[in-house]
C-alpha cells in the first residue's frame, strides 16, 4: 500500500515522483519535474529509501522492473526510411481489447458491430477533417472483421484502400486513402 510521501516510479513510463494523496486505487503524485499526475496503484512501484538496510534486497525487484520499463529493441536489421507522407498517419486498432475494458457478456455480433461502428466513426472524422490517410489495425484472425471493413469502405465514394505496409503491420492492417477536392 502506498502512503503520502512515498517515493514511486511509474512502470510504463520514465517518471518518478512523490505520493501526494491516495484515493481508492488512484494515486496523485508530484513528479520530479513538479507536475501533478494521477495513476492507478498497479501502475506504480514504491522506490525504497537509500538509507534503508533492506534496499539491497529490494534492489533486485527494482532492477527487474527497470528492465521491463526499457523499450524492446527492434528485431529487424533493415533500417526503415520514413517517408514524409508517413509521418503522423493516424492508426486505429480495432481489436476489441483496445476498444472496451471487458467484453464479457457480448456476443460475436455485438463485438463486430462495435468494431465496425468505431471504424465508421473514424472514417467520418477523417472525411470531415480532411485527413488524407488513416490505418486500421484489424489483425489476421479468420478475416471476418477485414471483410466487414472492406464492405464498409466500399460504400464510400472518394475512398481507396489497400493492405497496409507488410513490414510494419503484417497482413493485419488496411490503409485508407481519402481523395479530396481542393
Amino acid at each position: 500500500m502506498l502512503n503520502k510521501g512515498d517515493k514511486v516510479s511509474v512502470l510504463d513510463e520514465a517518471i518518478n515522483g512523490t505520493v501526494v494523496s491516495v484515493k481508492n486505487n488512484e494515486v496523485l503524485i508530484e513528479t520530479e519535474d513538479g507536475f501533478m499526475m494521477t495513476f492507478f496503484v498497479n501502475e506504480l512501484i514504491k522506490i525504497q529509501d537509500s538509507s534503508n538496510l533492506m534496499n539491497s534486497i529490494k534492489r533486485v525487484d527494482l532492477d527487474s522492473v527497470s528492465k521491463q520499463k526499457e523499450e524492446p529493441k527492434p528485431r529487424s536489421f533493415v533500417k526503415e526510411k520514413k517517408d514524409k507522407r508517413e509521418i503522423g498517419v493516424p492508426e486505429f486498432d480495432l481489436h476489441i481489447e483496445k476498444l472496451i475494458p471487458n467484453k464479457r457478456g457480448m456476443s460475436n455480433y455485438d463485438i463486430l458491430t462495435l468494431q465496425t461502428e468505431t471504424a465508421k466513426r473514424h472514417i467520418e472524422f477523417a472525411i470531415k477533417n480532411r485527413i488524407p490517410k488513416i490505418v486500421f489495425i484489424h489483425g489476421v484472425g479468420e478475416g471476418i472483421l477485414k471483410a466487414e471493413l472492406d464492405f464498409l469502405l466500399g460504400r464510400y465514394d472518394g475512398i481507396d484502400f489497400q493492405d497496409a505496409n507488410y513490414q510494419k503491420y503484417g497482413l493485419g492492417a488496411t490503409e485508407v486513402y481519402f481523395r479530396q477536392n481542393r
